[in-house]
């Protein structure tokens, strides 16, 4: 059993979003400032829609939190819904292609409307209430994540575009999340064509982590590698298709001369995260073996274009069979760039959860104190150790 676990519940026109957060560790100090400017970033971005100008998220904690900092006890976020008329929002006959409107209406025997309230995007509004919380725990570690966009439809930064992970902070000052200026300006072009045409568009952003230490996740069994389970996180988020770490796809079509991250050493003279190893290049993003080998971690992530079109395709009546066109909902024409702020956030998770694994501990105090133990343990000098007789 994982010793930080989340679970969200919610409605997209219910009473709002809520976040569960357990095991997260006691004597954190915290504040609803912070999870509020993520919440903010995640409703920015150009191409969103109504939704955006009705809603201004805040976050509210419902329990966990005294005085300013966590208990030890679950925490619990509420971001509450303006827009909450779950009981008179209408039926949907007509099924979405892409949307899990039929698929979920044909499982539960349920109505259309009862499916997309929970499979909507709106829930991931708790995923980063619940990243923001875990930031305020990674900063302790030196921890941090950034992300911006690479492509959005046919729009794409040149392949050789690699932005500094201290220049990706810049990404929140470009409308669609991007660091490519000359880029900036045809990904707009591209979402009004696509807006202009009742259509929609996806994209492919870059998420990077920055100081994550040696060791995190594990070898040991399928489901406790640690790249497994980022890109599991990743493709839970609505839209999202695709995931690689780092360069994976590019990766396979090079010899592994040109792949694997050759090994570099200097003796160091205080306890560091990485124990004085370090690589010249991060080709494996970060991840070996499933754990974490001390470099950024590097996850990327494609989503496909938005279900809900205001010129929809052909669909059937639920009700008659009859050839008709899909239902339309209030809906966004582009949201990669809100995506990418999302899944930054649930990276930090998913980087918080594997920490609170290795580095054990009800408090923030042991937690740090675990991990200044292990970094003395890493950065210990081992070349002269005899070898030992065999049994």
């Amino acid at each position: 059993m994982a010793y930080l676990t989340f679970h969200s519940a919610g409605e997209s026109h219910g009473c709002g979003c809520f976040a569960f957060v357990q095991g997260f560790p006691f004597g954190v100090p915290v504040g609803t400032a912070a999870i509020d400017r993520e919440l903010a970033r995640r409703q920015q971005g150009y191409g969103r829609g109504g939704r955006m100008k009705i809603e201004t998220d805040k976050a509210e904690f419902l329990s966990g939190v005294r005085k300013g900092r966590t208990m030890g006890s679950p925490v619990v976020i509420a971001v509450r819904n303006k827009d909450s008329r779950l009981e008179s929002a209408p039926e949907l006959d007509c099924p979405r292609p892409g949307h899990a409107d039929l698929a979920g209406h044909l499982k539960y025997d349920a109505p259309v409307r009862d499916i997309l309230e929970r499979a909507s995007a709106r829930e991931t509004a708790a995923r980063v209430a619940c990243g923001a919380l875990c930031r305020l725990l990674l900063k302790h570690f030196g921890i941090d994540v950034r992300s911006h966009v690479m492509a959005i439809g046919p729009v794409e930064v040149p392949g050789d575009f690699c932005p500094a992970f201290e220049d990706m902070v810049k990404a929140d000052e470009s409308q669609v999340r991007c660091l490519h200026k000359p880029s900036q300006k045809l990904m707009c072009e591209a979402i009004d064509q696509a807006n202009a045409a009742g259509d929609t568009l996806g994209g492919v952003f870059e998420v990077v982590a920055q100081g994550v230490p040696i060791g995190l996740g594990d070898h040991t069994q399928w489901d406790r590698r640690l790249d497994g389970r980022i890109a599991q996180a990743l493709m839970s988020i609505p839209a999202i298709k695709g995931v690689e770490v780092g360069p994976g796809f590019a990766n396979a079509r090079l010899r592994g001369s040109a792949v694997h991250d050759p090994i570099t050493y200097a003796p160091v003279h205080a306890p560091t995260a990485t124990g004085g190893f370090s690589r010249p290049s991060n080709h494996a993003g970060g991840l070996e073996g499933g754990i974490t080998n001390g470099q950024p971690v590097v996850v990327r992530a494609a989503m496909k274009p938005i279900s809900t079109l205001m010129t929809p395709l052909p669909s059937v009546n639920l009700h008659t069979g009859a050839p008709m066109a899909a239902s339309v909902e209030r809906s966004d024409c582009c949201a990669v760039p809100a995506a990418a702020v999302v899944a930054e956030n649930f990276l930090v998770f998913m980087l918080a959860q594997a920490l609170c694994e290795k580095f054990s501990g009800d408090s923030l105090q042991e937690k740090l104190l675990n991990y200044q133990v292990y970094r003395e343990q890493i950065s210990r000098v081992r070349r002269a150790r005899p070898t030992e007789k065999a049994e």
